[in-house]
């Protein structure tokens, strides 16, 4: 009895500790974004929420998309962009998978979470591409951040200090005056705006993670976790979190952005 109590906490722990910085992450994005749609809508109606979504939206359903490609999944219906129907959705994409496929099965979590990633890996292309320095600084601090290779209260201020020095960089007094920067700026706000994740979204990523917990609980179970890498593991943690702190700094300036212009125009 104790042997399975300990291996179900330790599994938890695992899950947690493999998807749980991505779960947080996602339902902060969630909650800027809520916010942030509604500022904008306060303020200049449904036509400022559709413009974001013309550049936004279409990038959130080709994440979902290549990733259903990726897990196997057969592909249904791809909607890029559509008039906001009672539902209020703009894009979706329809898909089906073997439910006796675990990898396909699997494959939900990361279908549901691709939007995070996909947002992402957008801006820091249109980063390298508009604002290089900016984008050669990033790759600095995440090469960086990779060499550590524990995790104490120093090596968590290091890396704070490190995407603290990034926000700087972003917003540093030559990018301000780079007009260059401005239309990344925008395209970046547009982008975010769509990063998060919708009810259906949660809803198809949450069958994942349940066979994620059965998939690591039987590794425990067997004694295979001894074959991984805490080092390895580790790394991948460090740069998950550099994705995602990329997310949360241009999700929050949406937030900032729409509250402004709600209280200006109120």
């Amino acid at each position: 009895m104790d042997f399975l109590v300990n291996t179900i906490i330790k599994t938890i722990i695992d899950t947690l500790y493999l998807t749980g910085m991505i779960i947080l992450v996602g339902f902060i994005l969630g909650f800027l974004r809520g916010h942030s749609m509604g500022n904008f809508q306060r303020s200049f109606g449904f036509k400022a929420v559709a413009i974001t979504g013309v550049i936004g939206v279409p990038i959130h359903e080709m994440s979902h998309a290549i990733f259903c490609v990726l897990f196997g999944h057969k592909i249904k219906k791809v909607v890029l962009l559509q008039r906001r129907d009672e539902n209020g959705v703009l894009g979706y994409v329809s898909h089906a998978y073997n439910p006796n496929s675990v990898y396909q099965q699997a494959g939900n979590f990361f279908i549901g979470i691709a939007p995070i990633f996909g947002g992402i890996s957008v801006i820091i292309a249109l980063m390298h591409i508009i604002i290089p320095k900016t984008y050669n600084e990033f790759i600095n601090i995440s090469l960086n951040n990779i060499n550590i290779t524990s995790i104490s209260p120093e090596t968590i201020k290091v890396i704070l200090n490190s995407y603290i020095d990034l926000i700087k960089t972003i917003f540093s007094m030559n990018n301000l005056a780079n007009p260059y920067f401005i239309l990344f700026l925008f395209l970046a706000i547009c982008i975010s705006s769509h990063i998060s994740l919708s009810s259906a979204d949660i809803k198809g990523a949450s069958k994942g993670l349940i066979i994620i917990f059965l998939l690591i609980l039987v590794v425990n179970v067997f004694g295979f976790s001894r074959f991984f890498v805490a080092e390895s593991i580790l790394k991948y943690n460090i740069v998950l979190i550099g994705f995602l702190i990329v997310s949360l700094i241009f999700s929050s300036i949406t937030y900032i952005v729409s509250l402004l212009l709600s209280i200006i125009k109120n």
